[in-house]
């Protein structure tokens, strides 16, 4: 008679967690809050289910999405007791249509803490916290969208256990392709829970609208970091584009890209401002237009590499 087994290894629900995307870098303030938003909310709008989860102490999803200090924003304490102490998610339901948010915020400290001391006693356990917590919700979703903090490995580590997919947000500098480092780390951190998981693609984000020669210098050290000539479809055809101007308006409002877009394009021409039958919008910068359009390209392209890896798993089987 064989021993009685005294720990049962935990598992990853793989197929409710089959559209889990995680968007990570090592690095700060490269986009990664603004992808996951603005994606999210261009999925929704579209027509899709979309469960969108911070998992940023920083919470700056609620900036872009305009509830900071209101009922709705908890800093992060749901998510932080789910992780800790195995709580059920409750998201708070349409932000926007088709989009329920799990708020992030400075109360995710303690989950860092609490999965760190959990991982001396039950190391699978905490990484797959996150996967534990989403795995009873995640099937109402069509795609499930984590926004992940730069520098918390521990935190970085339990969205990676729980993700399909990893996007990885970088600006053309040397120093943000570094943060890309990070990939590799855990992507090897959480093989024994998670062997599904696989790169979707790295997004070129800030880029100067006439930088050619820098953009391609950025495509080649990026082929170059994840194995050349055979990860040359690694980088998105399409990228963000830098405009400092959208980004302040957008945060201002508390509104995504594609929603500042829509105002400015609604609000009056230039000559009625001139002639006085009109007043100026503010802060409503006209390069909101060619942003949109940036984010909907990656948007789109995301949703294709998914449904082509998607296919021929399926054929595959």
């Amino acid at each position: 008679m064989p021993p009685p087994r005294t720990h049962v290894v935990p598992q990853r629900d793989a197929v409710a967690l089959h559209r889990v995307i995680s968007l990570l870098n090592g690095k700060g303030g490269v986009f990664k809050t603004t992808l996951a938003s603005n994606l999210s909310g261009l999925l929704a709008e579209s027509g899709y289910r979309v469960l969108l989860n911070d998992l940023d102490p920083q919470g700056n999803i609620a900036e872009d999405l305009g509830y900071t200090y209101t009922d709705i924003d908890d800093e992060g304490k749901n998510l932080a007791q789910a992780l800790s102490f195995g709580d059920p998610l409750t998201p708070v339901r349409d932000v926007r249509p088709n989009l329920d948010v799990i708020p992030g915020g400075a109360h995710l400290s303690m989950a860092t803490a609490a999965l760190a001391a959990k991982a001396t006693k039950d190391p699978l356990g905490a990484k797959l916290a996150l996967a534990t917590a989403l795995a009873p919700i995640a099937g109402e979703y069509d795609m499930v969208i984590i926004d992940c903090p730069p520098g918390d490995d521990t935190l970085q580590t339990a969205a990676a256990a729980a993700s399909k997919w990893l996007l990885v947000p970088t600006k053309t500098d040397g120093s943000s392709r570094k943060g890309m480092s990070a990939i590799a780390a855990r992507l090897s951190a959480v093989l024994d829970v998670n062997e599904d998981l696989d790169l979707l693609g790295v997004v070129l984000c800030g880029v100067g609208a006439n930088s050619t020669s820098v953009q391609r210098t950025a495509r080649e050290g990026i082929v170059e970091a994840f194995g050349g000539d055979v990860a040359r479809d690694v980088v998105f055809e399409n990228m963000v584009r830098h405009s400092e101007a959208t980004g302040l308006a957008v945060r201002e409002r508390g509104v995504l890209v594609h929603e500042l877009d829509d105002v400015v394009q609604s609000g009056p021409k230039w000559y009625e401002v001139v002639r006085g039958e009109a007043k100026a919008q503010a802060h409503a910068p006209k390069s909101a237009k060619d942003v949109a359009a940036d984010l909907l390209g990656v948007c789109q392209e995301m949703v294709q590499r998914i449904t082509k890896a998607e296919t021929e798993e399926a054929a595959a089987s």
